[in-house]
């Protein structure tokens, strides 16, 4: 995956968002989304409906405030603050206790693996996303944000409105409580 600094728009895009111009805009949106979609639906246990909602949100955002975007940081760090902001602010609105667990996607099993195997793996997987869901939410975007979208602590602490050292103590908290709660769950099956 390419740095999150190699994958920015020009600032020519940008410019031609701020007037309106829709093939600047789906540029942009073309260029972002998955990494929002992607960042949202794990925030959200894989919430497909919420992270599209939230995805949707924060370029509904973009569009009406890209005026607002001073160019002093990363186009891609405005964004992902954006894309934080929304998730913190859909889980607030939700507060109605953990996220639920999506209901298993058993259907998808590849076919050149046993039953058994793909049971395993899907189960592995539902612990992680289970014990990364019930993280609390400033070390749950501090681990998605480094493992999934793989920004540099530099980024992270742009994004998270922090510094280095809180990002390294959150990565730091939420290693611990993921080991915690995942102990056991790689030897499980075998």
């Amino acid at each position: 995956m390419l740095p999150l600094s190699e994958r920015e728009v020009s600032p020519e895009i940008i410019a031609s968002c701020r007037t309106g111009d829709r093939d600047a805009l789906r540029v942009l949106f073309d260029t972002y989304k998955d990494r929002v979609y992607s960042l949202s639906l794990y925030f959200f246990h894989g919430d497909e409906s919420l992270a599209a909602d939230v995805t949707q949100q924060v370029f509904l955002k973009v569009i009406t405030n890209v005026d607002r975007f001073k160019g002093d940081a990363a186009f891609s760090t405005w964004l992902y603050r954006l894309a934080v902001n929304a998730c913190q602010d859909a889980a607030r609105r939700r507060k109605s206790g953990a996220i639920v667990a999506d209901r298993a996607r058993l259907e998808g099993f590849a076919a050149s693996s046993s039953q058994e195997d793909d049971y395993t793996r899907a189960q592995n997987a539902r612990c992680v996303r289970d014990a990364v869901s019930a993280l609390p939410p400033k070390l749950r975007m501090a681990v998605l944000l480094r493992y999934f979208d793989e920004l540099s602590y530099e980024e992270m602490a742009q994004v998270l409105h922090c510094s280095m050292g809180t990002v390294a103590s959150r990565l730091s908290r939420g290693h611990k409580m993921l080991a915690e709660r995942l102990k056991g769950v790689t030897g499980a099956g075998g």
